[in-house]
């Protein structure tokens, strides 16, 4: 399996270091999602067909940081 590389934050990490969101990382045959505040423990992988899915079905329900700040608490 590869081993991710370059790992992306999300633009809503929230302030200061930006340690409240999760990161991504991608290769030619995998997606990988990681915990941005405890990055040397376990790691999602993904195909990325699965992870393109999993990302359009999460947009319609929360596109805005409104509605994404009510679901974290």
């Amino acid at each position: 399996m590869d081993t991710p590389g370059n790992w992306r934050k999300s633009s809503y990490s929230g302030p200061g270091d930006g340690n409240s969101c999760v990161e991504i990382a991608q290769s030619p045959t995998h997606a990988f999602v990681r915990d941005s505040k405890t990055p040397a423990t376990a790691t999602l992988t993904f195909p990325p067909a699965a992870f393109t899915t999993f990302l359009h079905a999460l947009k319609p329900a929360h596109s805005t940081v409104t509605d994404f700040a009510r679901l974290r608490g």
